[in-house]
């Protein structure tokens, strides 16, 4: 049914628009991380992922970026190309 007013030129120029908010809705659902685990002592742990087949460094820079240095690893697990780090920051 068509509204009164609207013109079809009107119409399609919010196609791009719906199209781009819903291509920036799932990259941020695919960025979204569970709430933070935490550990025994209170720690919240936080999770990285690099390439498993690249260098997985990158996942032990981040982590030493984000606490400074001193980290723990809690667990590590790969799933397809994916290489996940869980780690929690020392306390200081």
């Amino acid at each position: 049914m068509n509204r009164p007013g609207l013109s079809l030129s009107f119409r399609l120029c919010r196609l791009p628009f719906a199209a781009l908010a819903c291509a920036l809705l799932a990259a941020l659902s695919a960025c979204s991380s569970s709430p933070p685990l935490f550990l025994s002592d209170g720690r919240p742990t936080v999770q990285v992922q690099c390439p498993s087949a690249g260098d997985r460094d990158s996942c032990s820079q981040q982590a030493h970026a984000q606490c400074g240095g001193a980290y723990d690893t809690i667990d590590t697990s790969t799933s397809g190309p994916t290489f996940n780090l869980v780690f929690a920051c020392r306390a200081k």
